[in-house]
């Protein structure tokens, strides 16, 4: 397998539309959650994120919480041949775009369960976007926000930035030249999620300090996309 800057990551509709609607429902505060997945068996420089699970929206780096929150998710879905494969975060402040230390942090910490771990840091401006132009149709919303004249000021895929660690272990920015290494793997995942923005389904949206306050509350949020 390629180094952590030659590999691409293929992120599924679900996962990366449950990722955004988790923080758009805790807009006012720093969110994080894991990404599950596996390397594909067909090409090993792709790693597949299948599913992502919201993890918190108080007290982030808290180890104990995280600790049982991440061997709760490996016991689940190894049962699947999945693993936890990165770490997505999104800061508290709307015009900060930096990866602040805890999340490097935890970004650490889940490189000891996949070594090639990436870090998707989202763009809080790119989210408020994402519901307005009134003026246009949803498709021509996404396509504007795709390959509008600011493109190339966040680079990544969408509202997502991309961090890995390069050989002396320091995080960086991957694809800052507007070329993009994490891609969603439905083309249309951005008109789907502008359906459920609209409809403010982030709402129904569960993670780990949610589960944690009341055990009924599912962290798997099965009952999110039907």
């Amino acid at each position: 397998m390629g180094g952590g800057g030659e590999l691409r990551y293929e992120i599924s509709q679900s996962a990366y539309i449950k990722l955004v609607l988790h923080a758009r429902k805790h807009k006012t505060a720093a969110v994080n959650g894991v990404l599950v997945g596996r390397v594909s068996p067909q090409k090993n420089d792709v790693v597949e994120i299948t599913d992502s699970v919201p993890l918190f929206h108080t007290h982030l780096g808290l180890l104990p919480n995280l600790e049982i929150s991440l061997i709760l998710i490996e016991e689940h879905y190894s049962a699947q041949g999945l693993g936890i494969v990165g770490y997505f975060h999104a800061n508290e402040r709307f015009d900060d775009v930096e990866l602040n230390g805890v999340a490097k942090n935890i970004g650490d910490h889940i490189c000891r369960y996949f070594p090639q771990s990436a870090v998707l840091l989202l763009d809080n401006k790119k989210l408020e976007a994402l519901p307005k132009g009134k003026g246009l149709s949803p498709v021509m919303q996404v396509l504007d926000i795709l390959f509008g004249r600011d493109l190339h000021s966040f680079p990544g895929f969408c509202v997502m930035l991309l961090y890995t660690r390069d050989a002396s272990k320091n995080w960086k920015l991957v694809g800052s030249d507007g070329g993009s290494q994490v891609v969603t793997k439905e083309p249309a995942a951005n008109v789907v999620l502008l359906d459920y923005m609209s409809s403010r389904k982030w709402e129904d949206v569960v993670d780990f300090d949610d589960h944690l306050d009341d055990i009924s509350k599912d962290w798997l949020n099965p009952e999110l996309f039907k």
